[in-house]
């Protein structure tokens, strides 16, 4: 759970951790999602942002259960703005999965 949400991204997007200068993009677009978990009522009741790789997951979310599906949620999210598929066929599956993660995160809140 004290696993840096920056490095764990990078590392998902096959972005070196050594490598910084992809940093900023994908920090922005880490920032955006958790803008929209808020709203789905994920997370801290503030809204959260990170502001480098020292952010660690347990600080936005002690839920490990439903941790692992906010890590995928974001991972997509990230991919389809950071790093979007050539493939329709590849971009509508995640598209897929993304609807569904976010069914599955609004109904574990409730």
């Amino acid at each position: 759970m004290e696993e840096s949400i920056l490095t764990s991204i990078k590392k998902l997007l096959n972005i070196s951790v050594d490598d910084k200068s992809f940093d900023q993009d994908v920090l922005i677009h880490i920032n955006s999602v958790f803008m929209i978990l808020n709203q789905l009522g994920v997370g801290p009741e503030k809204a959260f942002r990170i502001t480098g790789a020292e952010n660690t997951w347990d600080e936005f979310l002690s839920d490990e259960e439903m941790l692992e599906a906010v890590k995928s949620y974001i991972y997509l999210k990230v991919r389809l703005i950071f790093d979007p598929p050539t493939s329709s066929v590849l971009a509508e599956a995640i598209k897929n999965n993304i609807s569904e993660l976010e069914w599955r995160l609004r109904e574990e809140k409730y």
